[in-house]
């Protein structure tokens, strides 16, 4: 079993390192084949932003007055911000916590525009703007992580340092036939239940889908130049058995976005935070409180 790949410039933590050298008979047997439910909504200070023509749902969790930087936490397409309901107990006791409902999806409305990754990451910067946050620090899940990304290439002084699991920074980075997979294809159909039960729009999942199926289909395409202007500090992570994106293209983001470091979560998928969230959220501490 391939029990870790870091490559990096600082040292992770001990704790870490411990959990990532677990024997695989003290982790679930085929974890990475389960996908388990969706956490029940996060407990904080819930709210609505106008950004941008739509209404942005947003949660605030742990404390204003916590030392941390702020954190903001960027879900995955078609999800929603209660997927990370196991990650904000451990943000909470020193960080103020931001998480969103992109638009269009859970909670948040959409408008005509296109979607684009540009515009996402758009109205992040406009939330931010509004609650008062000069600078935060980014959990990002797949096109959270995508998000997160282009956060530090176009607005680079809004951005500390950016958590990316499960990114691709271009559309050749994903596997064929994802969909297909049967715990890929279980997500599916549970984000379109998520969607009817939460959507302001709850009839509209096909429409939506259409949009963000627009999206997909060419972006990300970003270059190597555009990657190598990155400044702030990044680990780009992914699961061991992730049924989305290719190793090869995980390693090559690594590679390419400056001092950047490379992490591979054992016995987990694309959605590691919810198969293992210790693991996860140990990976995750350590880089956004860890010393460069």
């Amino acid at each position: 079993m391939i029990s870790a790949a870091i490559t990096s410039r600082r040292t992770f933590s001990a704790g870490l390192a411990a959990a990532l050298a677990l024997p695989h008979s003290a982790l679930a047997a085929e974890r990475w084949q389960i996908l388990p439910p969706t956490p029940p909504p996060p407990k904080g200070r819930a709210g609505y932003a106008q950004v941008d023509g739509i209404k942005l749902y947003y949660l605030e969790a742990g404390s204003r007055a916590a030392a941390g930087t702020p954190v903001v936490m960027l879900h995955g397409g078609l999800a929603n911000s209660d997927y990370f309901g196991n990650q904000v107990p451990a943000l909470a006791p020193h960080h103020r916590i931001i998480l969103l409902d992109s638009r269009g999806h859970g909670r948040s409305s959409r408008n005509a525009q296109p979607f684009s990754y540009d515009l996402m990451t758009d109205d992040v910067v406009a939330l931010l703007e509004q609650l008062g946050i000069a600078r935060a620090r980014i959990v990002g899940w797949s096109d959270g992580a995508i998000i997160g990304l282009d956060m530090a290439m176009r607005h680079p002084d809004r951005v500390d340092r950016v958590f990316a699991f499960g990114a691709n920074t271009r559309t050749s980075g994903l596997k064929p036939d994802v969909e297909h997979n049967p715990t890929f294809a279980r997500f599916i159909a549970r984000a379109r239940e998520e969607y009817i039960e939460l959507s302001p729009t709850p009839h509209d999942y096909a429409a939506f889908l259409t949009q963000i199926g627009q999206m997909w289909r060419t972006q990300p395409n970003w270059t190597d130049d555009q990657l190598r202007k990155i400044g702030v500090r990044v680990l780009i992570a992914d699961g061991q058995h992730d049924e989305a994106i290719r190793r090869d293209h995980t390693e090559y983001m690594a590679a390419t976005i400056p001092r950047a470091g490379l992490l591979i979560l054992p016995n987990v998928s694309h959605f590691a935070f919810l198969q293992d969230p210790a693991l996860f959220n140990a990976a995750m501490l350590d880089f956004l409180d860890g010393q460069d």
